[in-house]
């Protein structure tokens, strides 16, 4: 009896314990990295594409109706401006030239005869020796005879140019593209043979279509410096990311927007020294629209796009973290202006933004207190003695 008086309470006592529940541990804020804002000077640019042209593209073709006898250049290569680059077969031409230049013997030979004729008959009208329609008959003789000669004159003239398409110059100086036409080809036969065509590369013009924001934005960018567009500088970047070493200028913008795309045609002009840039390629032109001052910026990354609008996560002074709209300006590389919604000295997340909650606590931490976290080994445990 004694021994059930002692084992009641006991068991009681650890039926109580085994039901207790354990204590909740609450996990610690999350950690973030943030950059406090700070005002800069920022570099405005705006970046176009476009495609590089020549500024003079030369088509050379046959003026003559001949076959090709000579291709006395090498394709792909510079010439220069009246280098023989075709000859055709100059025959019949020469052979043309010949019967024109007879028929020119012939009319000379028949005007002198005219003229003769009224040196002779003129003193014989004087002592009316012959009636005056004769001596006017010898006069109008003169007169069909010089229009003979003029006529004869043209004709050589004709050929003689005819003569001369059949030696093919170049027009300008350039790169030569490849020949159209090989030796023995008939050309010039009812059209004007495209024979090859030349392109100057001294300069190089870069086209592009501008939208109508873009062009209002740079022609505001150019008034508040106190400048002009077409004496903003422009740098050339190649398909391969590298910049051309000479700077660019607008040379043209066309007069008005296309109405169906909403765009300007412009042309650039860029020196080509070395002779690198080629029509046909395509590039990109960077445009500076000079500095803007105390500037707020922040990286991509940090911008949070939710149903039309632009948020920014920030830690306030409790270390809280709160989503705040924001109005986004221009791009700068990798960071984005904040025209509204933040100002110097807050502290923006730039890293760890799917951990922030309206209101909840994070740990915020710069990229330096990252950095020196991620640096330090973990300690060990240290074994039981």
């Amino acid at each position: 009896m004694m021994c059930l008086r002692i084992a009641a309470p006991l068991l009681a006592l650890l039926t109580a314990s085994s039901c207790k529940k354990p204590a909740v541990v609450t996990p610690p804020p999350p950690i973030v990295e943030v950059m406090e804002i700070t005002p800069s000077e920022v570099p405005l640019s705006a970046t176009i594409i476009g495609q590089l042209d020549s500024p003079q593209n030369v088509e050379v073709r046959a003026r003559v109706e001949a076959f090709v006898k000579e291709t006395p250049f090498m394709e792909g290569k510079e010439i220069e401006k009246d280098q023989v680059i075709f000859v055709l077969d100059q025959g019949p031409y020469e052979e043309r030239l010949k019967a024109a230049e007879g028929m020119l013997a012939e009319s000379k030979a028949s005007l002198g005869k005219y003229l003769a004729d009224v040196a002779r008959l003129q003193p014989l009208f004087e002592k009316n020796a012959i009636p005056k329609q004769d001596l006017d008959n010898a006069k109008a003789s003169v007169q069909v005879g010089e229009a003979g000669v003029q006529s004869a004159i043209a004709r050589v003239d004709s050929t003689k140019l005819d003569l001369s398409y059949c030696t093919v110059r170049a027009p300008i100086t350039g790169m030569i593209g490849a020949k159209q036409v090989s030796v023995g080809d008939l050309v010039g036969k009812g059209q004007a043979t495209l024979l090859a065509t030349i392109s100057s590369r001294e300069k190089i013009w870069f086209y592009c279509n501008v939208s109508e924001v873009d062009f209002l934005r740079a022609e505001a960018r150019s008034r508040e410096r106190g400048t002009v567009m077409d004496t903003l500088p422009l740098t050339l970047i190649l398909s391969n990311g590298i910049e051309h070493p000479e700077i660019g200028h607008i040379v043209f913008i066309d007069r008005a927007v296309d109405v169906k795309t909403g765009t300007l045609r412009m042309r650039a002009e860029f020196p080509n020294p070395q002779k690198n840039l080629r029509p046909g390629m395509f590039a990109r032109v960077r445009v500076d629209l000079g500095t803007r001052k105390d500037c707020t910026e922040v990286p991509e990354r940090a911008i949070v796009e939710l149903q039309g609008k632009t948020f920014l996560w920030v830690v306030n002074k409790d270390g809280k973290a709160n989503q705040r709209p924001v109005k986004v300006g221009e791009q700068n590389g990798s960071n984005f202006i904040i025209l509204e919604g933040i100002k110097p000295g807050e502290r923006v997340i730039v890293e760890g933004l799917q951990k922030a909650r309206e209101g909840a606590p994070v740990t915020a931490m710069t990229a330096a207190q990252m950095a020196a976290m991620q640096s330090t080994p973990a300690t060990a445990e240290k074994p039981a003695k």
